[in-house]
């Protein structure tokens, strides 16, 4: 199951535009909790802690206990936006889950044992087309990762979705095709697509 953090905020009196600013100005990150039909929370964050979470593996496959004056939200965040120069977070979506809410969520891949890859054993190279998959899960059964087993795998082979063992009652979010999560490819493979996004790179 994937980790529950607990984060401390702040109650927000008004929305809009100008109360984000004014709370901006004030040193914190307006944020907002929605959904399971109930009126929204405002809060604010504080902008170091919430930095420290935003920039760790998983971001948004992790459940976040929310605290204000007390009580606790349990949420999973929705969206963040985003300074278009410094990258500092502007405004921060969360949606409220319980235990049983079926949400869709990003979990991260990871690959192990690549020393039991004859393929990577040759000088073949791993080329992941997906970093993480799409799941329909409930909110307290999220996987912190999802684990694609490399043993056995040569050079030319693919892994997909349907090889992948995903927690109980998890469903991948794409369901109507047995799409490629990575592939061992040759090494002068991968040379030669380099090079040719060298090339378009330079046409361009």
């Amino acid at each position: 199951m994937t980790e529950i953090v607990i984060l401390e905020a702040e109650a927000r009196d008004r929305a809009g535009k100008g109360a984000a600013r004014a709370t901006r100005r004030a040193g914190r990150i307006p944020a907002v909790i929605y959904g399971d039909k109930k009126e929204p929370v405002m809060i604010s964050l504080d902008p170091k802690e919430f930095g420290r979470q935003l920039h760790r593996a998983g971001f948004f496959s992790h459940l976040f206990d929310i605290s204000i004056d007390g009580t606790k939200h349990r949420t999973l965040p929705r969206d963040v936006q985003l300074h278009p120069v410094t990258d500092e977070p502007l405004h921060v979506d969360f949606v409220r889950v319980s235990a049983h809410t079926k949400t869709h969520v990003n979990v991260p891949v990871h690959f192990e044992n690549q020393a039991a890859s004859p393929g990577l054993k040759r000088g073949g190279v791993l080329n992941i087309v997906r970093h993480d998959i799409e799941l329909v899960v409930a909110a307290d059964s999220i996987p912190e990762r999802i684990d694609v087993d490399l043993t056995g795998l040569d050079i030319g082979d693919s892994v997909h979705i349907s090889a992948i063992k995903l927690p109980a009652g998890a469903l991948s979010a794409i369901g109507d095709r047995d799409f490629t999560v990575a592939t061992i490819v040759a090494p002068n493979v991968r040379l030669e697509e380099a090079a040719a996004t060298e090339e378009g790179g330079a046409a361009a």
